[in-house]
């Protein structure tokens, strides 16, 4: 009898992402258990418990998902699962926090992909500011952005001490170098964007962080990404289904939430099938999640 393709559902929070189980369940797992509430110190034991029960032929069709809001602790989860494993008992494991992994890659990877082909450029050497920045997705965002060369600044409506300090933290924990500035307030939003060549929304849903006014402040703008699916837009004049569209009296483009979620959707799809069906353990999480956005990306 084959064994069945089990996948074990971790959060620290009190209860795992219908998303995720679903998307767990299209990419073939057939078992989906899911443990609520999980401390960092539980990991090993769970992990423990995964590998030892099925043996070697049992461990293939095993995998481990780590989900949550935090993007710190779920790297620092996924470590110490893979830590956990002890040879030949080993199984794939993929962390996706509130699917900012995932997103903040199809974010990158199609900013990265108008740039180059609106404007012959790519992220090396630009302003990046990243307007909700202190949050899941915009902080992942921020990261994979400042490795490919962007100048980037984390933006909070808490004020820069508040942007600094989600900065300083994301630094420490994945070796960034991203700074943090004020969004409290037009003023100082208007100040922050005055010279980015790239802004991100990554704001809650529902909240437009920028109008039309303070857009014109960004003279040198290229590209405005958002994430916000929920009107109003985040961006002013940026819909939710654009991909490159041109934006009114600019040179800049814009990406809509619906263009970056539908990279994203594939994006945590092959992730998960990747898992599944490899025949050594895989180890995923936001930079594997960008080489796959690209992927899709040079598909399109």
């Amino acid at each position: 009898m084959e064994r069945p393709y089990i996948l074990h559902m971790i959060t620290p929070g009190k209860q795992m992402s219908p998303f995720d189980i679903n998307m767990a369940a299209d990419a073939g797992y057939q078992v989906l258990p899911t443990y609520s509430e999980v401390t960092l110190d539980g990991v090993t034991g769970l992990t423990q418990d995964a590998i030892f029960s099925r043996g070697p032929k049992g461990v293939v069709r095993t995998g481990i998902f780590i989900g949550g809001r935090d993007v710190l602790l779920a790297a620092d989860m996924l470590d110490a699962a893979r830590k956990a494993m002890v040879k030949p008992f080993v199984v794939s494991v993929m962390a996706d926090p509130s699917g900012s992994y995932t997103t903040a890659a199809a974010l990158v990877a199609c900013v990265e992909a108008q740039l180059r082909k609106v404007h012959g450029t790519d992220l090396a050497g630009k302003r990046v500011v990243i307007l909700g920045g202190g949050g899941t997705v915009g902080r992942i965002a921020g990261v994979l952005a400042q490795q490919l060369g962007a100048d980037v600044r984390l933006s909070s409506r808490g004020g820069v001490e508040a942007a600094q300090r989600a900065a300083d933290e994301t630094n420490v924990r994945f070796g960034s170098a991203m700074s943090g500035v004020s969004g409290k307030g037009v003023d100082a939003i208007r100040t922050s964007i005055a010279d980015a060549d790239v802004v991100l929304g990554t704001a809650a849903a529902g909240v437009q962080v920028i109008t039309e006014a303070d857009r014109a402040i960004a003279t040198r703008l290229l590209v405005a990404a958002d994430v916000n699916a929920v009107p109003p837009e985040g961006i002013a004049g940026v819909g939710v289904m654009d991909s490159g569209k041109l934006l009114p009296g600019s040179r800049a483009v814009g990406i809509g939430a619906l263009a970056v979620g539908n990279i994203k959707y594939q994006v945590q799809h092959r992730l998960l099938v990747r898992m599944r069906s490899a025949d050594k353990p895989v180890y995923l999480s936001f930079p594997e999640a960008l080489a796959v956005a690209r992927e899709v990306l040079a598909e399109v």
